[in-house]
């Protein structure tokens, strides 16, 4: 039995990770800190925790060594605490921006400030299973990938790595629900402003592009264009990604790659059905699940490719794909505590 802790349980991302290390049976949850709520229940932030555990929060000042750290942070804040948390557990998952983008360079380009420790970004280990599962099962420090990047790493993954598919350009678009934003109010968030909204909040330069290019290749490679849309949703992530390729296809050479690349993972599920209202990937359907869903769409005369991807952005797009790395880490079966499949309807 592993002893792990959250530090940052009161959050969105926090209260999953707890709910899933609640029911896996491999890990003691040993802390969950929180500033603002130390000393209290966790179910006084987290209601659907009710009678799952007596924990309270504590402050950081009286976290103690555990096997494994689960960092659920603002962003800025893991990196510049860094030498507290490396000293308190050999293994550490950080689920914040600070050290996913492994230059210094890229850093200021995407988030426009100097990285505070730009020494540890080689030491971090980007935290998507299906691009980095042998490095993460050997990681001691792993970066959890952004909630748009990973949906659309994982989009575009089998067409665009290994140069199978030349392209003359990509363009993503990210529709999103409310809880990327994290629980901390504001203006754009009050409900009467945000009920009902289709709002595009960042159609260029959208930081998460910065994870993308990492992973698919830079601008020379791939041109890849980013654009984000908020809408009426709390949780999920639909991203519509059109790719252009430099040679016509044809739905058999777009089945046999995906297949090939994606046809054993255990939480990618291909999607591609002749009708009905669920023929395309859908968002609402993977609420709790680990699971992202893909599907695609190529035009008469194979010159343009839509590939679609929905997840859970609290979960595969945050504590479940965190989970699913320390599964790797920890030497667990990769989906134990990620079983869930969703409901339907709801």
């Amino acid at each position: 039995m592993f002893n792990v802790s959250i530090v940052g349980g009161s959050g969105y991302g926090g209260g999953e990770l707890l709910r899933l290390l609640l029911n896996h049976p491999g890990v003691n949850v040993q802390q969950v800190t929180s500033e603002r709520f130390a000393g209290k229940r966790i179910s006084k932030v987290h209601p659907n925790l009710r009678r799952r555990t007596d924990l309270a929060f504590c402050s950081l000042e009286e976290l103690t060594a555990c096997d494994l750290l689960l960092l659920s942070l603002p962003h800025g804040h893991a990196s510049s605490q860094w030498h507290r948390f490396q000293g308190l557990a050999p293994k550490v998952i950080d689920l914040s921006a600070d050290f996913r983008l492994e230059s210094a360079t890229d850093y200021l380009r995407y988030y426009g400030r100097q990285h505070p420790q730009p020494h540890l970004l080689q030491s971090f280990v980007y935290g998507i299973p299906e691009v980095n599962r042998d490095a993460i099962r050997k990681a001691n420090f792993v970066a959890g990938a952004g909630c748009n990047a990973t949906a659309s790493i994982l989009a575009l993954f089998p067409l665009l790595s290994e140069t199978w598919l030349p392209i003359e350009r990509a363009v993503i678009d990210a529709k999103v629900g409310s809880s990327e934003a994290g629980n901390r109010s504001n203006d754009a968030s009050h409900h009467p402003v945000r009920s009902g909204a289709v709002r595009s909040f960042k159609p260029t330069d959208h930081r998460h592009l910065g994870e993308i290019r990492q992973i698919l290749g830079q601008e020379e490679r791939h041109p890849i264009s980013f654009s984000a849309t908020a809408i009426d949703m709390v949780r999920g992530i639909l991203v519509t990604c059109h790719l252009f390729p430099k040679a016509p296809l044809s739905e058999k050479d777009v089945w046999k790659r995906v297949r090939t690349v994606y046809g054993q993972e255990p939480f990618i599920r291909i999607v591609k059905e002749r009708e009905g209202s669920y023929r395309y990937p859908e968002p609402k359907i993977l609420s709790g699940t680990n699971y992202c869903d893909l599907g695609f769409e190529l035009s008469q005369d194979g010159k343009h490719l839509v590939v679609i991807a929905a997840i859970d952005n609290l979960m595969k797009g945050a504590a479940g794909q965190a989970l699913q790395c320390m599964n790797l880490m920890l030497g667990f079966e990769e989906t134990t505590g990620l079983e869930f499949s969703g409901l339907h309807p709801i």
